[in-house]
């Protein structure tokens, strides 16, 4: 319908919702004088739009439906959304603290390890339940640990103690001299230990992984770490080969193929959020794991950070993302 006759239509509804008694409009219980319903305007070519009508429940809408006429119901775009809440990004001493269920962002660790990010959750072929992703010198000690040892959410840095595991490591790629594509590891949640996965800042990911050669230079993306919180960036560099990065043990090991990202104002990552899972903002597809990154280089200052593409971590293990429930 045109625009004008849309707004005609939403002040006629208003109307008769701000007048309606409380609890006569819609079947739910919406909380305080609300009616329960919000209306707006959707475009769908220049000067046409429908009527957009948001409700909590199936019940509000077919009884708000039932209030119009059959030409008015075909011009209207319904949609039930549920209850609506603000949406907070999480701080960094909230991710550094013990919680359940868990989410993407916390404190992660191997026993022997001072913390890490627990970046996501995926599944594994042969492996029952959700598995926490990370990467190996958070979860596996950089090659050290052994398959079956506890992760402890926090890490050891935030206070984790052996009370506070929740699950054991059930595989890591092993680091090589050079030629590196991943740094990652996962565990395996233990009976009990809720998580959600689609508890990212702002909502679930999307289930579908940006392949590799997908991701594009100058692409705005996020992150939610255990140091940083929530952070944007930009992919300044992709297809990286040779980046060195130098271990607490000493070693130095290259690694190949990978995404640079530098914070929109200042740093994008610090010590502490490798293992974050990257994703896109225009459409939220995940598509690198955070491992490493410099203190200088970066436009903006704070240095830059490098990621595996996560389509290769994905692949590397036999993964599959777990983007909700």
């Amino acid at each position: 319908m045109h625009v004008d006759t849309a707004r005609e239509l939403k002040a006629t509804l208003s109307r008769r919702l701000s007048e309606a008694a409380p609890g006569t409009v819609v079947a739910s219980d919406a909380p305080g004088p609300w009616s329960g319903v919000a209306l707006g305007l959707a475009p769908v070519g220049p000067q046409q739009v429908r009527l957009a009508v948001r409700l909590r429940t199936e019940a509000d809408a077919a009884q708000v439906l039932d209030a119009l006429d059959d030409a008015a119901r075909a011009e209207v775009d319904v949609r039930v959304i549920g209850p609506v809440r603000p949406l907070r990004s999480p701080t960094p001493e909230q991710l550094q603290r013990r919680t359940r269920p868990l989410v993407p962002g916390l404190s992660v660790a191997h026993p022997d390890v001072t913390a890490g990010t627990l970046g996501g959750f995926v599944r594994r072929a042969g492996t029952d339940g959700l598995l926490v992703l990370s990467n190996n010198h958070v979860l596996a000690n950089s090659d050290a640990a052994r398959e079956g040892d506890p992760a402890l959410q926090p890490g050891p840095a935030d206070g984790g103690t052996a009370a506070d595991r929740i699950g054991t490591l059930t595989a890591f790629q092993r680091f090589v001299a050079t030629g590196n594509l991943v740094d990652a590891a996962v565990a395996a949640l233990d009976d009990g230990v809720d998580a959600d996965p689609a508890g990212y800042p702002g909502g679930p990911l999307l289930a579908q992984v940006l392949a590799a050669e997908e991701v594009d230079p100058d692409e705005v993306v996020e992150k939610v770490g255990r140091t940083t919180g929530h952070t944007r960036g930009r992919v300044t560099a992709v297809e990286v080969d040779g980046v060195g990065v130098q271990y607490d043990e000493g070693t130095v090991h290259t690694f190949d193929d990978q995404v640079e990202v530098e914070g929109l104002a200042g740093s994008f990552s610090e010590g502490g959020d490798s293992g974050s899972v990257i994703w896109r903002s225009s459409d939220r597809a995940p598509l690198g794991l955070l491992f490493a990154g410099s203190s200088t280089g970066g436009s903006a200052g704070g240095g830059v950070t490098f990621a595996n593409p996560l389509a290769t971590v994905l692949q590397v293990l036999g993964l599959t993302f777990v983007a909700g429930a």
